[in-house]
């Protein structure tokens, strides 16, 4: 790239900024992160597990650090290949707000859970940032 296109790029850039500015526009970026995030077999987390029994519940702990307090973390819970099950069937989801600190999903059922592969998928600011798999045996 020659020196007048490179200065006219950041010409543009600066001319962008300075609009943005102007026009009172809040741009913000957030550092919010989801430090862990493991399963459990307990709501404390003591108990932390991939392998579930048919009657537990399913605790998802989540640690999140540097968020404000509008941070929404959802999970999204699926039956990967379970007997008696479709492929892939989405169970549940759940979205929380909240700043630093720990957020608690949980999945339960009447009946008891079907054999085979789940997962719940951990999505940060509607953006997916991991998925935790586990069993029901």
């Amino acid at each position: 790239m020659n020196k007048t296109r490179k200065l006219h790029s950041v010409l543009a850039v600066l001319a962008l900024s300075a609009a943005v500015a102007a026009a009172g526009c809040n741009v913000s970026f957030s550092t919010a992160n989801i430090k862990s995030a493991k399963l459990a077999a307990n709501r404390e987390g003591t108990q932390e597990t991939t392998v579930f029994a048919k009657d537990q519940v399913i605790y998802c702990i989540v640690r999140l650090a540097n968020a404000p307090d509008d941070t929404k973390v959802k999970s999204v819970w699926t039956a990967v290949s379970v007997e008696g099950t479709a492929p892939n069937f989405k169970i549940d989801e759940a979205e929380k707000t909240s700043g630093d600190g720990v957020i608690i999903f949980d999945l339960s059922n009447t009946q008891p859970w079907p054999t085979g592969q789940y997962k719940v998928e951990l999505f940060l600011n509607d953006k997916l940032d991991r998925a935790l798999e586990f069993q029901v045996q």
